[in-house]
């Protein structure tokens, strides 16, 4: 605002001294104009630096190699969203993990070293990894209404409908109910409206390498490290462009969001095509969703509920329970000796654990859950996200035509 004001005001002193303020500006407006123009420039060229900096910053502990001179290397990526360049072959540990890809997976270096080559620096990722403000609490009625709501409903009854056989087949195959299954998709994409945008190779290359400072940063760059690795393998595999891969900013894929590692383990040609295809077939995206379940300890013996509402005593007696892992280990004789009461009888040949689904300045719920209800953990490590999935799967087999 402050340079259109000076723009303004130096017009005005031009025409005013000519008497006409249509005339041409005089010498002095045409000093004051180029003065603008180069305050415009050099803020501009201040703002382009400051955004490199920021791509180097994220580079900051990786200890450049001498100019990237890699025979077949394309020109440096582009950083989202602001298209400034940022060379992952100058970064050691990238180098580094070129050397382990030809050594362990035989891969060709030219080759490696041309992708990474047009691989983007992708800052939305990082941004989107960084943990969100702490102090605001948890709660499982804000977090259940953001999935468990009519629209996600509606194409949960289309997608069954549409899908019911290979649901059905699932179901015989490994035991997975047809509602967990559906319940799941739902609330990873909607059934494949949203699978993410991203490409995976940008993302996994960004949070393998710039994953921002926190106190598990290692560990996350590590998992990121395998999952950029199972990228390559399983697109050299299935024969496609590893740019081709587009997912969520963490790297996840198709209608699950299965990330890659797990599309080599427990992808499953479930429509019999020949290949397995996450992205475009609810078919094999069904049967990879079952068979994860089942590979993480999804019990096909268990077929009453996977978690009971319970009451806990005033005593407390129960809090020691809490937190004991995403495993079922609990007895049902311990459960009540501790003052857990559930909303109707337990098996007494089955484990469980207490869960507590808290709810900001409201009571906290109570459940006790088996085995399967431990396996959609292992999905994604959240009771939130594992009670969601049921109660959306709940949802959508009601809202189903007789």
């Amino acid at each position: 605002m402050k340079l259109i004001v000076t723009l303004f005001a130096a017009l005005a002193f031009a025409a005013s001294a000519l008497g006409d303020a249509l005339a041409a500006p005089s010498s002095d407006s045409q000093a004051r104009s180029a003065q603008v123009k180069a305050k415009a420039e050099a803020k501009a060229k201040a703002a382009a630096k400051a955004r490199q900096a920021k791509a180097r910053r994220a580079a900051a502990r990786v200890v450049p190699v001498a100019a990237a001179g890699a025979a077949g290397a394309s020109a440096a990526s582009v950083v989202d969203p602001d298209n400034e360049h940022v060379n992952f072959l100058e970064w050691q540990p990238v180098r580094e993990f070129i050397d382990e890809m030809v050594a362990q997976h035989g891969f060709e270096r030219p080759a490696l070293e041309t992708l990474f080559g047009q691989v983007r620096f992708i800052d939305t990722a990082v941004q989107l990894v960084k943990p969100g403000p702490p102090g605001k609490p948890k709660n499982w009625q804000a977090y259940s209404a953001r999935f468990i709501e009519p629209i996600r409903i509606r194409a949960g009854v289309r997608f069954w409908e549409e899908n019911a056989e290979a649901l059905r087949r699932a179901e015989a195959a490994y035991g997975v109910p047809a509602e967990i299954i559906v319940g799941i998709i739902g609330i990873e994409t909607i059934y494949g409206r949203d699978t993410g945008r991203f490409r995976v190779l940008d993302s996994l290359t960004t949070l393998a390498f710039a994953y921002p400072e926190s106190p598990n940063q290692a560990a996350r760059q590590a998992f990121f490290r395998d999952e950029l690795a199972s990228t390559l393998v399983l697109a050299r595999e299935r024969g496609y462009d590893p740019f081709e891969l587009l997912g969520s900013f963490a790297g996840a894929v198709g209608l699950p969001q299965f990330m890659p590692s797990n599309i080599l383990k427990y992808g499953v040609d479930f429509d019999n095509d020949g290949r397995v295809d996450l992205r475009g077939s609810s078919v094999d995206a069904i049967g990879s969703v079952a068979n994860f379940l089942i590979q993480h300890g999804w019990n096909a013996e268990h077929r009453g509920p996977t978690a009971y509402a319970a009451d806990v005593s005033p005593t407390r007696a129960w809090e020691p329970l809490l937190g004991l892992g995403l495993e079922a280990t609990l007895r049902p004789e311990t459960l009540r000796a501790a003052g857990i009461v559930t909303s109707s009888p337990l098996p007494a040949e089955s484990l469980y654990g207490l869960i507590d689904l808290q709810n900001g300045l409201e009571p906290t719920e109570y459940w006790v859950a088996n085995d399967n209800f431990y396996a959609i953990t292992k999905y994604n490590r959240s009771y939130f996200y594992a009670m969601s999935v049921i109660d959306l799967g709940r949802a959508v087999r009601a809202a189903r035509p007789e």
